[in-house]
């Protein structure tokens, strides 16, 4: 009897042993697997590149625009008009924390901001933020010291920031659809040569340059067609949605 039982006691301590070993294994599984789920989930269609940023420089350098060095500099591009102030409105709202110097454009640039922010109110109802827009040397030489994904200060591959015809508008907090919506705008927009996208992972913001040609394109225009065809679903009806811009006068 006392066999038996130092038999099973035995028994007892062996299984014990070898299931542990297997929780072990169910634990690294289920790590490995939200890794996973984590990177499938960022699919942008405008990733950010080399090549995006040779664009965007080369669109400056065609407009002959300066990047902008300093304070001085920025003060006096906004006292000849050539920046203009980016207003909050019912359809467009600035980050609170963008420094008030910096709450600006180029003209062109800021009829797209009021062009899409009045699209997007119209179709969802919200607004939609501004987290960045003209930024000097000197700011982007500082921003690259904290971030070392942020793109250079000078050369061929330089932040277009720095000559005022970029904005960063918020993706963080926007659905699916949103998100969509957006890419789609964009889509038509990269299309016609008007704008050059990025979509940042690190601040969750649709990084866009806008090409001196808007406004005189804008002229030309009533109503922009939004969507692109869905690759994913060929069968679907063609989508009917429009943007609507104004007569042609600013």
């Amino acid at each position: 009897m006392r066999r038996y039982i130092g038999l099973q006691f035995v028994a007892l301590l062996l299984l014990m042993g070898m299931s542990v070993p297997a929780f072990a294994v169910k634990h690294v599984t289920v790590h490995h697997a939200r890794r996973h789920f984590r990177w499938v989930r960022w699919h942008p269609m405008f990733k950010p590149s080399h090549e995006s940023l040779l664009i965007q420089n080369a669109e400056i350098d065609r407009l002959e625009l300066p990047r902008i060095q300093d304070e001085t500099e920025l003060e006096a591009l906004k006292a000849d008009g050539s920046l203009v102030p980016i207003i909050p409105s019912e359809t467009l709202r600035i980050e609170p924390s963008l420094d008030p110097s910096r709450r600006y454009c180029r003209p062109w640039t800021l009829d797209f901001v009021d062009d899409i922010s009045q699209a997007y109110y119209n179709r969802f109802h919200q607004q939609i933020q501004v987290n960045s827009a003209v930024r000097t040397v000197k700011v982007q030489r500082k921003l690259r010291r904290r971030n070392r994904n942020a793109a250079p200060a000078d050369g061929d591959t330089a932040s277009s920031h720095l000559a005022g015809v970029t904005v960063d508008l918020q993706r963080r907090g926007m659905t699916k659809e949103q998100i969509l919506w957006m890419e789609h705008y964009l889509f038509y927009m990269k299309a016609l040569g008007l704008v050059e996208p990025e979509e940042e992972r690190r601040h969750w913001c649709f990084h866009i340059m806008v090409s001196g040609h808007y406004s005189e394109w804008r002229e030309t225009q009533n109503i922009v067609p939004l969507e692109r065809p869905d690759n994913d679903h060929p069968d679907s009806d063609p989508p009917q949605a429009q943007v609507a811009l104004g007569s042609g006068s600013n």
